[in-house]
């Protein structure tokens, strides 16, 4: 059968293709004319003066320099950055996105903690006359401080977009948008909806706060050097009206439910290790001693605070109290039980459920004097599991 012949542009090899996008930003990439060769081990020679310098990028730190102008472009554009805004950019590296934002941004607050790059960084900024627009912070962007600022556009290094994420929204800075360009999985992950394979507790924690969109995919040839994995662009927007304010009693609740989370909640809950916990953590909680008898705890001389029968308790005193443990933990995890058919969960897989119900259900045990964060403790470092 006879076939149209392909467009001239899809003969074109890709690394035809990409050669060809180097050379045309070859003035942006390059200080003067120095030539920057990737050897593709992370390794570039900056030819000037007849004299070399090698640049080592670090993978480990996640320094992928992003080259194509069109996916920059489209960046900057998707981002809709007006030109009263000041732009927070972690990990700007040698300033491809950087100058582009300079461009449009009022002002631009990059945070990186490479200063190797920002030697580059600064002499790019510096010859394109845009030194009044930037500020530059030498740190780590999971530690340093950020002043007030508008917007979030970046190129985030895969191994810290978890907790970086996490910093951004549920830290103390507010901010209309943050344009994030991110490991292609992770997005996906991100992006997952209820009955989805890839949804989970860093989706279900995310959507709380923030509503997420998913704006492009970009290839891992795009980047210099070259990834082991495509990427994908994401814009996320801060809710202002947080539906349940208490995070920490949230990230608890979710991971006790996203722990299996194909297995349905009425058999999650009735686990005896879980039950002990919730248990434990029901009594150390401010309760009217009326509350502690209905549920067995009324004996304190031998129980401690954990609902544990203390050493120095007699043979005959011990007995009691473990019989009056066992029935208060048979009654708690009725309790338990009662709560969630009372709302028709017990037979619900949480990989199913949007936030909605997973917050009728949280609230159903909260009602119920259940509580899942446990003050005591530190708060979940992984509340945006990777």
């Amino acid at each position: 059968m006879f076939r149209s012949p392909k467009p001239l542009s899809l003969c074109i090899p890709r690394c035809v293709i990409r050669q060809h996008f180097l050379q045309i930003c070859e003035k942006y990439t390059h200080l003067h004319k120095n030539r920057i060769e990737d050897d593709h081990n992370g390794k570039y020679r900056k030819k000037k003066e007849n004299h070399e310098v090698f640049l080592q990028l670090h993978k480990s730190r996640g320094q992928h320099l992003l080259t194509n102008q069109r996916v920059l472009d489209s960046i900057v554009q998707k981002s809709d950055i007006r030109s009263t805004d000041t732009v927070l950019e972690i990990g700007p590296g040698t300033g491809n996105l950087t100058l582009k934002l300079l461009e449009v941004a009022k002002h631009v607050i990059a945070v990186e903690i490479d200063k190797r790059m920002i030697e580059i960084l600064n002499k790019r900024v510096a010859e394109c006359g845009f030194e009044h627009k930037i500020t530059v912070i030498n740190k780590d962007a999971l530690k340093a401080e950020f002043s007030e600022f508008d917007l979030v556009v970046a190129n985030i290094p895969y191994n810290i977009s978890s907790p970086l994420l996490a910093k951004l929204l549920f830290g103390s800075s507010t901010f209309r948008s943050a344009t994030l360009l991110l490991q292609k999985e992770f997005a996906r992950r991100l992006l997952a909806n209820p009955g989805d394979s890839d949804y989970n507790r860093l989706a279900v924690n995310v959507k709380l706060v923030a509503d997420v969109q998913f704006v492009m995919d970009v290839s891992k040839r795009d980047f210099v050097p070259c990834p082991k994995v495509d990427s994908s662009v994401v814009m996320i927007f801060p809710k202002d009206d947080v539906p349940y304010k208490d995070l920490d009693e949230w990230g608890a609740f979710t991971k006790t439910c996203f722990t299996k989370k194909n297995k349905t909640l009425g058999a999650t809950f009735k686990q005896k290790k879980k039950v002990m916990e919730l248990y434990k953590l029901f009594n150390r909680r401010d309760l009217s001693e009326e509350e502690k008898s209905a549920d067995g705890c009324s004996n304190d001389r031998c129980n401690d605070e954990d609902g544990e029968v203390k050493e120095d308790c007699s043979d005959e005193e011990a007995c009691d109290q473990l019989s009056g443990l066992d029935t208060g933990v048979s009654n708690f995890k009725d309790k338990i039980m009662a709560v969630l058919k009372s709302g028709g969960f017990d037979d619900k897989r949480p990989s199913k459920l949007p936030n909605t119900e997973l917050l009728k259900l949280l609230l159903l045990f909260n009602q119920a004097g259940i509580y899942f964060y446990d003050q005591a403790r530190p708060a979940d470092d992984e509340f945006l599991p990777n």
